[in-house]
Order: structure tokens, then sequence, then C-alpha cells
């Protein structure tokens, strides 16, 4: 008896599309069903522990705060008495999440590490505009929660603003909406007040988009400040403008109609700094409240160090705004989150955009980008992503609506998950190295060992790689650094090999502070040991 079949075209388009997503570089997983918040703000500490960190005004999370230690907001709508947890703290060995008391709102608001690994975190809206807040991480185990500071506050009230570590170890605070100026954490004694930065008023445009401003320290101590849709080098000692760049073309880039930024790895002789900005959301996206209009797909990419720069042009595979560019400890930048459509704010976004993509700098113009496999949780408004030390990416957040809504078409995202690039496929894991000896501390400039093993013989030069931990907020990792140490060949001693590695030479490569140290082997990374550089 003869059977007949129909095939139908979609299940051609289906197992097609299945296949490719198989081959695809990359992998998922889900690590934690429920944070208790949804991560607007996101960083790593030294002990291994994420501090995953939300606004107060927003209703009840799903963390309860320890019996007696509720707070008492009257500028939440929805809880004056408010028993919820609205920052957490994730152990990454035991996926156990631990509630943290957060006092003053911290909506939309700033952070960075000190030099001794303390998370400074500055501003908010409410009664957290001009609040500066301390998390002294610790190990897991361990009882450590946030303190706000009483005895000095912000000299402008900062919502919207960037963080960045400088040289000697201080922060300067930059921009905020309706806060065109700078200050420093400590306050500067030699300084009254805040500096006025007129960069920033004259590139505010009516629907904003200079908020959040792009901060990297280049090695030559200046900072490359850039916003809406152009640059500034400034000088923090003497606060002046020293150069302007040309404008990048393509549209607004910043808040609230963001990409991404990175400063790329700084290695050879640390006096070259590129930087590359993708994304954004067309502009008038946001006021015309348009959640279809596609976002821009264009990256620029300049030598912020030479003299005459120029930006240099290319396409991603995708449009995308609210994307996330995190540094990889091979020098390779990681695009994930975000949005096909539409731009930043509560309900603004649409046709989230699910693959990765790696960005390759060493490669030529056109073969840069490598479409990634894609997840399945839309990350759009709120969503961070921030580089582990097992060379993952953790993933948080998302919620563009005003209070929690799990029932919206794009609902507020508790889960955490982890995306693992290709390095670390099991395939790889014979080449992969692990560090067995290095140092605690060491000093700028300073020569060290560092002993590692690889179940493979080495083959070329093992680099050792030092990278910081950010503050992610808003598509932007503040302070994020990738150095390049200067090294020698591996040499075999006693079934491992040693490599002689000098300290990056001063605190404009490599400000003062922990960092993860990562010995990479013909592309693939070992699990990072941290390791705190300083003078």
């Amino acid at each position: 008896m003869e059977t007949s079949f129909s095939f139908h075209p979609w299940l051609l388009i289906f197992i097609t599309l299945s296949t490719v997503h198989a081959q695809l570089p990359g992998s998922w997983e889900l690590l934690v069903s429920n944070a208790g918040v949804a991560s607007m703000h996101t960083a790593v500490t030294r002990f291994n522990t994420v501090v995953l960190l939300d606004r107060t005004n927003i209703g009840p999370s799903r963390k309860m705060l320890p019996k007696g230690h509720c707070r008492y907001d009257r500028h939440d709508n929805v809880l004056k008495k408010d028993c919820y947890a609205h920052s957490v703290v994730f152990d990454l060995q035991t996926n156990e999440i631990r509630p943290l008391m957060i006092l003053t709102d911290t909506w939309c608001s700033s952070g960075q590490f000190l030099p001794d690994g303390t998370l400074l975190q500055t501003g908010g809206d409410l009664d957290g505009f001009k609040k500066i807040r301390k998390f002294e991480p610790c190990e897991p185990d361990r009882f450590c929660d946030w303190v706000e500071l009483n005895d000095v506050e912000l000299i402008n009230g900062r919502w919207y603003a960037t963080n960045q570590i400088l040289p000697d170890g201080t922060v300067i605070i930059v921009g905020g909406r309706g806060t065109n100026t700078v200050e420093y954490y400590p306050p500067r004694k030699t300084q009254n007040g805040a500096v006025e930065l007129k960069f920033l008023t004259e590139v505010e445009d009516n629907q904003m988009d200079n908020l959040y401003p792009y901060v990297h320290l280049l090695p030559n101590s200046h900072l490359f400040i850039f916003a809406n849709n152009k640059a500034v080098m400034y000088d923090h000692e003497d606060n002046k403008v020293i150069h302007e760049y040309p404008e990048l073309l393509g549209g607004p880039r910043n808040y609230p109609s963001a990409g991404s930024s990175v400063m790329l790895a700084l290695d050879g002789d640390f006096k070259t700094a590129v930087i590359v900005i993708c994304g954004g959301a067309e502009y008038g996206a946001f006021i015309e409240r348009s959640t279809d209009t596609p976002a821009h797909g264009s990256c620029g990419r300049i030598i912020a160090t030479d003299p005459n720069p120029v930006w240099e042009m290319e396409d991603m595979p995708f449009g995308r705004v609210m994307g996330d560019m995190v540094m990889l400890p091979t020098g390779d930048v990681l695009i994930i989150n975000g949005a096909q459509s539409g731009a930043q704010g509560f309900e603004m976004g649409s046709n989230p955009c699910l693959n990765p993509v790696l960005y390759r700098p060493d490669q030529p113009i056109g073969l840069r980008f490598m479409t990634l496999n894609p997840g399945t949780v839309p990350r759009m408004y709120h969503s961070t992503a921030n580089l582990l030390p097992d060379g993952r990416v953790l993933l948080a957040g998302s919620n563009p609506h005003y209070l929690y809504n799990f029932a919206a078409e794009f609902p507020t995202e508790l889960r955490l998950e982890a995306f693992s690039p290709e390095y670390l496929s099991l395939d790889r894991g014979n080449i992969r190295p692990v560090i067995e000896g290095i140092p605690e501390a060491v000093r700028y400039g300073e020569a060290f060992d560092v002993f590692v093993r690889v179940p493979l013989p080495v083959v070329g030069v093992v680099e050792v790689n030092f990278g910081n931990a950010p503050f992610a907020t808003h598509s932007f990792s503040q302070g994020q650094r990738l150095v390049k140490l200067t090294v020698t060949p591996s040499v075999p001693v006693d079934g491992r090999y040693r490599i002689k590695c000098t300290a990056p030479p001063n605190g404009a490569v490599a400000p003062p502070g922990y960092y993860m140290a990562f010995a990479v082997n013909q592309g693939v990374p070992s699990v990072a040991r941290w390791v705190h550089l300083g003078p």
C-alpha cells in the first residue's frame, strides 16, 4: 500500500533554520530562574560574586528583605512600607541569591570599582539624586551590604551619568540629565564645586541624546568622551577640552538612542587606543515613541590617539539598539542583548535581537563580524551583560516597564543566563590553560612569572591579559578595560609552563584596582585569577 507525504514549505524553513542555529558558535545556559530583581545595573566582584541592582521605587520585587529590615519610601506610589529587596548578590559558585538593602533610589545611576575593590555607586532619581553609596564586597559566606554615605554627597545631582576611574584611583563622574558638568570622588581639594563641560551642552538635542556619555580613559591619561554623535579628548587635570573629533555619522548613539561602545585591548607599547561604537536608534524614534523604527546597524571605529583621526565605518549583521559590548579575554568583543527596532525607554523597543555577534578587531574590514548562536530570552531595556572570571558572559535584567510586569509581550525578566563563547567549547578543552601560579598583587612595571598547565603541548605565545570588572548599565560598561601584558614565550618547567610577564607601566594604561588575569592559549582563555595592580 502506497502512502503519500505532504511536505510543507514552512517545515523546510524550520529545519533549515534549526540546522543553521545548531551550527552557529556559542552556547547558552540558564543559571537562575528567579533572581528576585530585574538587574538594571550589574557588577562582578573579586570574590566571584555579582551585585545586581534595580531602582527602589518600583513596587514589589520577587525577593524579600530579611525580617525587620523594611524601609519607608515616600516616593514609591505602590509601597510606602517596602519590605522587598531591590538589590541582591549572586554567588557564582553556588548560584545562591542573597538580598541586599538599598535605601535611596538608584534609578539610572552610575558606578565604578575603587582601587581597594569597593564598588562606588553614585546618583539616581529623587532621594538618590545626590547620593553616594558604597558596597564593600566580601566572601560569599560573610555578610556585606550597601552603605549610604552621610558625610559627603554629590555636588550636582546626577541621573544618567557615567563614572570612570582615573590613573590616580580617583573617579570622575561625567554628565547626567540636566547636569552638563563633571566632578570627582573623592572631591578635589583644589577645586571648588563641579566643573562645567560645555561639550555636553553643545551636543544635547530635543530628545537629550547626551545622557550616559561614553567615557574611556586613554593611555595618554586623557579622556575620550562621546555624546550623541560627537567626541572630545578631555584633560581631566586641567579640566579642558584639548581635541575635537570628527562627527560620527549615522545618528545619535547615546541614551535614549544608545548603541554601545568599547575601547579595544591595549597592547604593544600601550600608546594606541582604538574606540568602537556600534548601533543606536534612529533620531526621532524616542520623541515619537515609535517602537517599529529600525535601529542602526553601523559601527564607527577610530584611533583616538592619532593626531588626525577619522572614523572607519562598517555594518553589523543586525541593526541594534540597547545592545551591550563586552570585552572578552581574547581581545574580541561580544555584542549581545538589545532590540532591532525602537529606542530606550519604557514600552519603547520591539523586535528583540536574539543573535549575539562576535567582533574580531584584528580581521580586515568586512570580515570582522560573526553571527553567533541565538538565545531565546529577549533582553532589551534595562538589561546587562558582564564578563565572568571563567570566560562566560552573564546576562541579567530586561524590564521595559515602569513597574514589574510579567504578563506583557516582553515581560520583566528575572532569569539569569550565561553565554559561553566558542572558545569554551568542549573540543578546545585540551588547549585551555589552567593558571597554577600567579602573584596576588603586582606593581606597575614589575616583572613576574605566571605558571600554567595545558593538556596539549603549547604552540606559540601564551598571552596574559588583565581585564577589569566594569559597572554595566544602559548598554555601556563603565570603566571596561582589557590590557594585554608584555610576555615572553612560555618555557616548560616540571610539567607546566612559565610565562615571564611585565605589569602595565602606569595607571593611565591600567588604573589601580583588581583585575581578572587570564592566560590565553591559541584564543582559549583560562579561568581568571584576581590580581591587584597598583603603584
